[in-house]
C-alpha cells in the first residue's frame, strides 16, 4: 500500500473516532464471510458501523486521535481487528452477547473505549453491556422524582376526597 494510502486512510480513521464517542474491538479471525455479512447486517440495525481494519494503521490514528488515553488499547491490536462504533455505548455489547451466543462465541471482544474509559478483554463484556446510556440515566433520574411528586399527587387526591365526604357529612347535619 503507498504512502499516501495509508495517510487517507489513518485520517478517515480520525475522522470516525472522531465522530464516535464510544468504539470496541473485536476479533474477528475466525467469522466466514457469511457470519460476517451477518455481522454486518446486525452492526446496521442497531446503528453500530463496523470496519476491519489494519492494526497499525488503527494505532497511528488513535496516536492522532488523543495520546496516552488509548494507550491501553494498543497491545489488543493483533490479528485480524473489526472496529464497531457507535453513539451508545452499551450497544454493541447487547449485540456482541446475542450474536455470540449463535456463532460460536464470536465475534470474541478484545477491548473498548467507551463512556471516556479503556476495558481490555472479553471478560469486560457484561460490564459493558450494564453500562447505561445517557437516555436510560436520564429516564431513572425523571422516575425517581416523579415517585415523590406522584405521592403528593395521590395524597392530595386522596385529600379532595376525604374533603368532600366531609361536606356531605356536614350538610347531612
Amino acid at each position: 500500500m503507498k504512502k499516501e494510502d495509508k495517510a487517507l486512510l489513518i485520517d478517515s480513521l480520525v475522522e470516525t473516532l472522531n465522530s464516535y464517542p464510544h468504539f470496541y474491538v473485536v476479533d474477528v479471525t475466525a467469522l466466514d464471510s457469511t457470519t460476517t455479512s451477518e455481522l454486518r447486517r446486525e452492526c446496521f440495525k442497531n446503528e453500530i458501523k463496523l470496519q476491519v481494519v489494519k492494526n497499525t494503521l488503527f494505532i497511528k490514528a488513535l496516536e492522532r486521535k488523543g495520546g496516552e488515553e488509548f494507550d491501553a488499547l494498543k497491545p489488543i491490536l493483533k490479528n485480524t481487528t473489526g472496529i464497531m462504533f457507535c453513539q451508545t455505548a452499551n450497544v454493541p455489547a447487547k449485540m456482541i452477547k446475542s450474536f455470540a451466543k449463535d456463532h460460536g462465541d464470536m465475534p470474541a471482544l478484545k477491548g473498548a473505549y467507551a463512556e471516556e474509559s479503556c476495558y481490555i478483554g472479553a471478560d469486560q463484556l457484561n460490564t459493558l453491556a450494564a453500562i447505561k446510556s445517557k437516555k436510560e440515566l436520564i429516564a431513572d433520574v425523571i422516575a425517581a422524582l416523579e415517585g415523590p411528586t406522584n405521592s403528593v399527587l395521590s395524597a392530595l387526591d386522596a385529600g379532595t376526597t376525604i374533603h368532600g365526604l366531609l361536606d356531605a357529612i356536614e350538610n347531612k347535619g
